[in-house]
């Protein structure tokens, strides 16, 4: 078997992420409506009958926006913990279709073995995820505030990451926001900047690293170069290696 991966998009506006193993295709997220999901999954060559499940991370718009209705009209599975399911409201999606993540065990999708895991962010029960063939790994981690130590443990050794990088820590403090605003996108709860996303491949094993991707950045307050600098000088390569998850257009099929 081999594990691919894709962006539909990732941002503020929408994020959705499309892994497949073999014949099983589960969506992360889904923060798009219903016809928009639907155009980006034909630009990626998939069809809504080609998912297997949806995996929730957590209940901000950007990544659940389109779940339910999403689910509702295709009959797709949809993977959440229980806080996040919690603000769902009741009928949004039926009994039938929900699956409850447990951030201790890990779970499979068919072909796919995936391994939730904690992340500090100002939701309910928020979830990322690692997903695995049975060789390679792909990790993802956005919508984090800081990291912890269970954080770089699970990431340790993955053949790919998507690594939120949302804001450069200097533009934001000196850009539009409100005080308070800017007080939670960098708190503890909030999300990474993209020094300490660097923070975090220092301080992992990444000798088996093939494809990273900056995602989540912030359109008022980064810059793909910035991302990509920091990132690129945590792992001695060049910028240019470094993957950029767009809002728009995401990123194309990358294989491990």
């Amino acid at each position: 078997m081999s594990l691919r991966f894709s962006s539909l998009g990732s941002g503020s506006e929408g994020n959705a992420l499309l892994v497949q193993v073999s014949n099983t295709v589960v969506m992360m997220d889904c923060g798009f409506g219903l016809a928009e999901t639907e155009a980006r999954l034909a630009r990626a060559g998939v069809s809504p009958g080609d998912l297997d499940a949806i995996l929730v991370t957590h209940e901000h718009s950007d990544h659940i926006g389109g779940v339910a209705r999403f689910a509702r009209k295709h009959g797709i599975p949809v993977w959440l913990t229980h806080g996040t399911a919690k603000v769902l409201t009741d009928g949004a999606l039926p009994a039938a279709l929900r699956h409850y993540v447990d951030p201790h065990e890990d779970f499979s999708v068919d072909d796919m073995q995936i391994t939730p895991y904690f992340v500090p962010h100002d939701a309910y029960e928020p979830v990322q995820y690692v997903f695995s063939d049975g060789n390679a790994r792909l990790g993802v981690l956005t919508d984090t505030g800081s990291i912890t130590a269970h954080i770089q443990e699970t990431l340790s050794g993955c053949n790919a990451l998507v690594l939120e990088c949302n804001h450069d820590l200097d533009m934001l403090m000196n850009g539009p926001y409100p005080v308070s605003l800017k007080r939670r996108v960098a708190g503890k709860f909030g999300h990474l900047d993209n020094m300490t996303a660097a923070s975090l491949l220092s301080g992992m094993d990444c000798s088996k690293l093939k494809h990273v991707i900056a995602a989540h950045l912030s359109k008022q307050n980064n810059l793909p170069e910035l991302a990509a600098a920091a990132l690129a000088e945590a792992l001695s390569c060049e910028p240019d290696w470094i993957g950029i998850a767009g809002q728009a257009n995401g990123f194309s099929w990358r294989e491990i």
